[in-house]
């Protein structure tokens, strides 16, 4: 009985360990352009946008003064947040790290 109670925990720590994945860089997304503050829109996120490549991103940050950068070229690292677009408005990117060009 002892043998099977230690199998049983020693299967459970295993399979918790595999089922950990690091999901390193792949939900980063990187983007250039300029920075907007963000005017009167028809969505309610974000504080702040940038248009690259033909699309418009809305932008958040705990960590950086986005306010630094309005009407400069950067380039920026980011997560895409979970849940957005809303409402045919743009993707909202929680802004990492960003550098002037």
């Amino acid at each position: 009985m002892k043998k099977i109670v230690i199998f049983t925990m020693l299967v459970g720590l295993l399979s918790s360990c595999c089922s950990m994945k690091n999901t390193g860089d792949r939900d980063t997304i990187v983007i250039t352009g300029k920075i907007i503050t963000l005017g009167m829109t028809t969505f309610q996120y974000g504080t702040h946008m940038i248009d690259a490549e033909n699309k418009t991103y809305a932008l958040k940050s705990i960590k950086i003064k986005l306010d630094d950068y309005i009407d400069k070229s950067v380039t920026l690292k980011g997560k895409k947040v979970a849940g957005y677009p809303l409402e045919g408005g743009p993707e909202l990117i929680e802004v990492s790290e960003i550098s002037s060009k």
